[in-house]
């Protein structure tokens, strides 16, 4: 598929949503731009990376938010799906911390620094669960399923 640019009428090709990097790395044929890009990302690698990634975990412990706590359940269907399998007490710890986030950010105030300093920011509890879903999704695609929940407008 080809796509032109209106206003320099040059010519794009669209490249293919791979699954994998790896998939996209034998699409295009270079698997040096991968892990270029790999170690460019990487915060052991890079200290632009190591110093986005320290920005991220102190902004994250002032509110006592965790990453995963940021994925949006009514921007992305699978993010809801993933929500919906995890247990209980995840998902209400889950609640309990953005609405303390909330309760602080509508104050102007920050965490004490002592529960700051227990804070665990990049402790993960939603990613297994959420590529297990996309996993589900591709396969459900690819064998030809219809999707088990559509998105719909309100």
């Amino acid at each position: 598929l080809r796509i032109s640019c209106f206003w320099s009428g040059r010519v794009f090709q669209k490249i293919p949503i791979a699954h994998s990097e790896r998939e996209l790395d034998s699409e295009r044929g270079d698997g040096n731009m991968s892990s270029f890009l790999r170690s460019f990302l990487d915060p052991k690698k890079n200290w632009l990376a190591a110093q986005h990634m320290k920005t991220i975990s102190n902004r994250l412990r002032r509110y006592g938010l965790r990453y995963d706590d940021l994925y949006d359940p009514y921007y992305d269907l699978d993010v809801k799906e993933a929500l919906n399998r995890l247990p209980r007490e995840i998902v209400d710890a889950r609640n309990q911390r953005l609405k303390r986030a909330m309760d602080l950010s509508m104050k102007h105030k920050y965490l004490p620094e002592g529960l700051q300093a227990v804070q665990t920011p990049f402790r993960s509890y939603l990613q297994e669960m959420l590529a297990l879903v996309k996993r589900e999704n591709a396969e459900r695609e690819a064998l030809g399923a219809l999707p088990l929940y559509q998105r719909t407008l309100p």
